[in-house]
């Protein structure tokens, strides 16, 4: 299919990763619709793209609630009449605290977020892509490298992207029946808003405080792009992309 022809839904797409996969997707010519909780933010982001009105849509939305969900993938299918690429991106962390003094609400809205959020955009991606023509499409999963190595104090952000990679599996064998693909993408340490505090030093497994070295948010947008584009019968079922120089491989 053309690429002018194809829709890319982004979810967290007001600000940082979100951000960069709406500049790539409609760098490449996608029509684009982008999701989040702060309408006035993804209004900018629009605004930035200089994109015609027919080319990207902005959509208030909370992914953890199933009405806001279905809201959402209404307003899809009635502008733009399919959906080829879901990139499922909304998340949040909880404070970094001790795992003790978290609360059931800290808990409940980190997982909210970040799973029940994934699933039910999933949920309705998948009854999208499975009744357009021509049927399928991909759905790429932003889990990260905490499912790897957490970090301290990240027990909830942690659970969530674990699991993250069990949705991603099973979304990826579910449908295959349906023609539509699952990868995920896990990401460290790209230059955003929500790392900012790493250039000041970010809590160790040693209790220090370290500078930790950033990429340019941009190669992620780039990265989930080349996934989205290749056929349907070829799929990226995990990729990594991270600073080079972060702590993650070896001992610091």
């Amino acid at each position: 299919m053309n690429p002018a022809q194809r829709v890319a839904m982004v979810t967290g797409a007001g600000t940082g990763i979100g951000r960069a996969a709406v500049q790539a997707f409609h760098g490449a010519g996608y029509r684009v619709v982008l999701a989040g909780r702060n309408r006035e933010r993804l209004e900018r982001v629009v605004a930035e793209l200089g994109a015609a009105p027919d080319r990207a849509l902005a959509v208030a939305c909370d992914v953890s609630d199933p009405d806001s969900v279905s809201a959402l993938f209404a307003r899809t299918r009635a502008e733009f009449g399919r959906l080829d690429v879901l990139f499922n991106n909304a998340g949040v962390g909880a404070p970094s605290i001790p795992l003790e003094e978290l609360t059931f609400a800290q808990w409940n809205a980190v997982v909210g977020a970040n799973l029940t959020g994934a699933f039910l955009c999933t949920q309705a991606a998948f009854r999208l892509m499975k009744d357009q023509a021509p049927r399928g499409g991909r759905i790429i999963n932003n889990g990260s490298i905490s499912a790897h190595a957490p970090r301290p104090r990240s027990a909830p952000y942690t659970a969530t992207k674990h699991a993250i990679t069990g949705l991603t599996k099973s979304t990826a064998l579910d449908g295959r029946a349906y023609d539509i693909a699952c990868g995920q993408i896990d990401i460290g340490n790209a230059a955003t808003e929500m790392t900012e505090r790493m250039a000041a030093g970010i809590l160790q497994a040693d209790g220090s405080l370290r500078v930790e070295p950033r990429m340019d948010v941009a190669h992620v947008g780039r990265a989930v792009l080349q996934m989205a584009e290749l056929p349907l019968e070829t799929n990226v079922l995990f990729m990594t992309i991270m600073a080079t120089k972060m702590p993650f491989v070896g001992r610091g």
